[in-house]
């Protein structure tokens, strides 16, 4: 289920206004769109469709050759749906968040931590939980920012 905030209807306003940091990105109906802003926020950049779940179809691409292929396959696979173009951060980590709410009581049920490298899972990524390499401050950052997204966000599916 997308988030979208109760008056901005876009989850990427809901982060700005909060104050949330995320990676540089945009989103892009064709190869040029996609160029621009891969050349906006800098290569190596993370593209993948806006209609799926779980990371399939997510791919690291370095260049404008790379970007043009996934863009000509992407576009022709689904032409009315934009694809996500965010800039990928090198060693990264990459953590689920598993949280229910009913608009009142808000719930982590866990952080997960993925064990591969950040941005090249499929759906299938492997994680542990709890989290061991991640400091008890960055934990407490995650559930903050979790809780925050929840408190100002609707579910709509």
């Amino acid at each position: 289920m997308p988030l979208t905030g109760p008056k901005t209807g876009s989850a990427l306003a809901d982060v700005e206004k909060l104050g949330l940091t995320q990676p540089e990105n945009g989103t892009a109906r064709n190869v040029k769109e996609a160029r621009e802003i891969a050349q906006r926020i800098g290569y190596p950049v993370l593209v993948r469709p806006s209609y799926v779940l779980g990371g399939r179809a997510m791919e690291i691409v370095y260049d404008d050759k790379s970007l043009e292929h996934y863009m000509q396959n992407a576009v022709w696979a689904s032409p009315e749906r934009p694809v996500l173009v965010d800039k990928f951060i090198e060693d990264a980590i990459e953590v689920d968040v598993d949280m229910i709410a009913d608009g009142e009581t808000f719930v982590i049920g866990g952080i997960l931590e993925h064990i591969e490298e950040a941005g090249v899972h499929s759906g299938d990524a492997a994680m542990v939980l709890p989290p061991h390499t991640l400091s008890a401050g960055t934990i407490e950052k995650i559930r903050r920012y979790t809780f925050e997204l929840a408190r100002n966000c609707t579910s709509s599916a």
